[in-house]
């Protein structure tokens, strides 16, 4: 991956939330690279999602419509809980 394409990830993970920064941002810098690529695609595709609508599924107050995006929100939070 480019140097780039980390960088244009790192910031569409920086969101007018602070609750979905802290969430997001930690995963990009240190989880991302990691993804196998069809799971990278998978992370851009959930950063074009609306920040309430991420918040909700985070928080698990809604489901996403797309089922694909649950085992990649668990595996944020994963990393989120391993973090604490």
């Amino acid at each position: 991956m480019t140097e780039l394409n980390k960088q244009k990830i790192f910031w569409h993970s920086r969101r007018g939330m602070l609750e979905l920064d802290l969430l997001l941002v930690p995963f990009a810098q240190e989880v991302f690279e990691t993804l196998a690529p069809d799971q990278q695609q998978l992370y851009e595709e959930l950063l074009q999602e609306e920040d309430q609508d991420l918040w909700n599924w985070f928080l698990d107050r809604a489901e996403p419509p797309q089922p694909k995006f649950k085992p990649l929100i668990a595996q944020i939070l994963a990393h989120k809980a391993a973090q604490v």
